[in-house]
């Protein structure tokens, strides 16, 4: 097996020797490419520091509320992009890729209106003033258009709650059926609006009162009821009953000074 091994490796033919003026083309390659990367990063900190101090001086200036940056490559606007948000500032490209896509920086208190960045989106310029007059024609635009659905659907509205005839007010019930037992099957409006009632309900008239007595004979009738009812009370209780122990003055009296006097004398 390894007879059969070497043979094949033997049987292959070797990879091509590096030459010296080789090895030394890589090698100063090499050392090309790393100065060059090195001056790339010396530049972008160098850009960085620039950017810091610009969005330092940006932040210090109170009467600024936004900063523009000039369009340059993407490597430094993302640099751009991240110290502004080491900064706490909202930092949004425009533009065209490769053309004149730039940054621009706000202050967290003045942050961009979506509508302010679609008009940057669209390459205008931002007018406050302008941008009020196009949101109130926005609105009465919106109001034009839905008056008349809003119009239409409270015709609707009031057509559905409307009677088919506005002259006839149609009762939820009806009032003959309902008081047929009061004022009979014959009665009409007028006799209902004449109040006359029934002698079984409602008020009853005088002539189906039963005591036709003055006021003066119901007051005299009163007084001889409790005087017979007071007669009839007396005399009972006037009479002892026999379990009754008598202890009242006129049964049991105290004697009387004369009467001991007397008694004391006859002793003696």
């Amino acid at each position: 097996m390894a007879d059969l091994l070497g043979s094949i490796l033997g049987s292959m033919e070797k990879p091509p020797s590096v030459g010296t003026d080789e090895r030394k083309k890589a090698k100063a390659q090499k050392v090309l490419i790393e100065k060059q990367q090195e001056a790339e990063k010396k530049l972008l900190d160098s850009f960085r520091q620039k950017i810091q101090k610009r969005i330092h001086e940006f932040i210090k200036d109170g009467n600024l509320e936004k900063l523009k940056i000039e369009p340059m490559e993407k490597v430094q606007r993302a640099i751009v992009h991240d110290v502004a948000e080491l900064a706490g500032l909202a930092s949004f490209s425009f533009g065209l890729e490769e053309e004149d896509r730039y940054v621009m920086l706000w202050k967290k208190e003045f942050a961009p209106t979506d509508e302010e960045l679609q008009a940057y989106r669209r390459g205008e310029e931002w007018d406050p003033e302008k941008a009020k007059e196009l949101l109130k024609q926005k609105v009465v635009n919106k109001l034009n258009a839905l008056w008349p659905v809003l119009f239409q659907e409270l015709e609707e509205a009031l057509e559905k709650g409307r009677p088919s005839d506005p002259t006839k007010d149609i009762p939820a019930s009806n009032y003959r059926d309902k008081y047929k037992h009061l004022i009979g099957d014959e009665a009409a409006k007028e006799a209902a609006r004449g109040l006359v009632s029934n002698t079984s309900y409602g008020f009853v008239p005088s002539k189906n009162k039963q005591d036709s007595r003055t006021i003066e004979q119901v007051l005299a009738d009163t007084r001889a009821k409790k005087r017979r009812k007071m007669e009839e009370i007396s005399p009972e209780s006037s009479t002892p009953s026999p379990g009754d122990h008598v202890t009242s003055s006129s049964t049991q009296p105290y004697p009387s000074a004369d009467t001991s006097q007397h008694s004391s004398s006859d002793s003696a």
